[in-house]
């Protein structure tokens, strides 16, 4: 994947690329201090595939270049990277493919990276492919990190927010009819009432009018004072990640490169950051099904001494939830394993004064022991 950097901050250059160095296949083409040279580089350079670019810049911003690419049906896709959070909603407004505030953390860029990889190489639908599809009609639903609705041509432009938030909660229904006093309290809660209603017939209208795009303005279907979405056969990423991880109920050599493609599915949890409280029983059962899975895939890493590519997966996990002994459990392992007692005991320690300090216990006696009988390990070597 050819990438290039538009940012008039030279330093930003710098951690980006070294962040995306870190990454396989991603190549850094070029970078740029303002949106003219980088709009006349893309004319002259058909191969580029991401752009990242920064909002706020003398001699034109990044919203001005997100929709002059956008004009131009130029099949690059924007990640702005910018200090600006006002910017989001606007920018989300565009067909831009991530919005990510500075400091970008490793996790969040691969998160974003991944997702470019997806529309690129069609991981699950090959959306930007030039050969001619063949089923030019299938409807494929990214909910995993985002709210994207596309075919094989053309990607959903949500005229609003809630346009999208009611989408979400439609499709997660699964075409059951939802009464419009369900959605009115779900969706638009804390507006008084006829303000609410009336929010409700223009955020439909929004949603059919958003559809429209893809030929789908039928699928949102009025009934007995309520509405359902009704898609045939759709391609949903999350349901496609949860039916993968079911058939792979055991780990073993002969499919681990398997696991590892079920893994980067995986984009970001439901509905990604706009993290809908109505979501939030489902958003948690995604959360532990890829925390368990990752797990399970980390410890026959380990097994077999891929300690390397295991470690990546389990700080990531850590990251996403630090109090989880379990990961804990696996790292410790790890350290001892590559010889790295200064690594183990500070591993130790840290989660140790986390829990301290955030939950005023201790560790479970399990850690203790192990912590004790790892470094015992490293004497006995002595």
């Amino acid at each position: 994947m050819k990438v290039i950097m538009v940012d008039d901050e030279p330093t930003m250059h710098l951690i980006l690329r070294k962040m995306l160095a870190k990454m396989p296949d991603v190549h850094v083409a070029a970078a740029f201090t303002n949106t003219k040279s980088a709009a006349s580089f893309l004319s002259e350079n058909a191969d580029i595939n991401l752009a990242f670019v920064d909002i706020s810049m003398p001699g034109g911003n990044g919203m001005e270049f997100a929709a002059e690419i956008e004009l131009a049906e130029s099949h690059v896709q924007i990640i702005f990277i910018t200090s600006h959070k006002e910017y989001a909603l606007k920018a989300y407004e565009l067909s831009v493919l991530d919005y990510l505030v500075k400091p970008v953390t490793q996790e969040r860029l691969e998160r974003a990276v991944n997702r470019a990889r997806m529309n690129q190489r069609g991981v699950l639908s090959p959306l930007l492919s030039t050969a001619a599809p063949t089923n030019p009609g299938k409807v494929v639903l990214k909910m995993l990190g985002d709210v994207v609705v596309s075919n094989e041509a053309v990607r959903v432009k949500w005229i609003s927010r809630k346009c999208a938030e009611l989408f979400a909660y439609l499709q997660l229904n699964h075409g059951k009819r939802i009464p419009r006093s369900r959605l009115v309290t779900e969706i638009f809660g804390g507006m008084h009432q006829s303000k609410a209603e009336s929010y409700l017939n223009t955020t439909v209208y929004q949603l059919r009018k958003s559809l429209e795009l893809i030929g789908l303005r039928e699928v949102v279907r009025s009934e007995n004072d309520g509405y359902a979405l009704e898609l045939k056969d759709p391609m949903i990423d999350y349901i496609e990640f949860e039916k993968q991880v079911e058939e792979l109920q055991v780990i073993d050599i002969g499919n681990i490169e398997r696991a590892l493609q079920i893994e980067r599915l995986y984009t970001g949890d439901l509905f990604g950051d706009k993290a809908y409280v109505w979501a939030i029983h489902e958003t948690e059962h995604y959360v532990e099904l890829y925390a368990s899975f990752v797990k399970r895939l980390a410890a026959m890493l380990i097994s077999l001494k891929d300690t390397a590519s295991a470690a990546r997966l389990l700080l990531k996990l850590n990251e996403r939830n630090s109090l989880d002994e379990s990961v804990i459990h696996l790292l410790m392992r790890i350290r001892e394993m590559t010889g790295d007692k200064k690594g183990l005991t500070a591993l130790y320690t840290d989660y140790v004064r986390l829990l301290s300090r955030e939950l005023g216990i201790r560790p479970s006696e399990d850690l203790i022991h192990l912590y004790n009988r790892l470094v015992s390990r490293f004497s006995d070597r002595k």
